[in-house]
């Protein structure tokens, strides 16, 4: 995937000292369950958020590298992805890069309409006769909404994933585009790139 031979010596920097930290806790966490007959789930809570902390600053790192070359407006979509995310609405939200792909997807509505978080979510409401299809966005420009993406062809993952997931993937596979993905089961927030799924924590991206 690209940028990831080249990382900034901060960003690894920053994750090995998270990582390290994390690494001690959880030797802690094992110690205090050889020395003490006491309930640890407080002692899990605190891993849990360290990890999530970790989590979270991992993928603002990834979005902001993969996505800051192609759109001034990042920001605006990871304000919308988290407000879908918190009501469960489902979305799929593909941002140009390199490739052009309207070719690639089919039956949408041409919006050409300035990018908003207030925008794409209307899209995305349940009911709206384009929330089940999938928006296309150029820069700072809503393309196109109510698009079919193609589903996924050489996807392996371990979890089986939904229609959604499918087409976010599928889109990936053939062109360079970043695809996000909201979950209206569970609200979680993924991204596909080069036909791979990075799945993040629901709350896990503000820039």
């Amino acid at each position: 995937m690209d940028g990831e031979k080249h990382l900034p010596k901060e960003f690894n920097y920053r994750m090995h000292h998270l990582l390290d930290h994390l690494q001690d806790k959880i030797e802690n966490l094992k110690q205090t369950m050889v020395e003490k007959d006491c309930c640890i789930l407080n002692d899990f809570e605190e891993v849990n958020k360290l990890f999530k902390s970790i989590h979270h600053n991992a993928a603002t790192f990834y979005l902001q590298l993969y996505l800051e070359p192609y759109t001034k407006h990042l920001e605006i979509l990871t304000v919308c992805a988290q407000a879908l995310s918190e009501k469960r609405h489902g979305a799929l939200i593909a941002i140009k890069r390199k490739d052009a792909i309207d070719t690639l997807v089919h039956s949408g509505v041409p919006l050409h309409a300035k990018l908003s978080a207030s925008l794409l979510e209307a899209i995305f409401y349940p009911g709206n006769p384009l929330h089940d299809g999938g928006v296309l966005i150029e820069e700072d420009t809503i393309i196109s909404a109510g698009n079919i993406f193609p589903s996924a062809v050489h996807f392996k993952g371990k979890e089986k994933v939904g229609t959604r997931h499918r087409a976010a993937i599928g889109l990936s596979e053939i062109s360079d585009a970043l695809v996000m993905v909201v979950s209206e089961e569970t609200g979680r927030i993924s991204f596909a790139l080069s036909g791979a799924l990075y799945p993040i924590q629901p709350g896990g991206i503000s820039l």
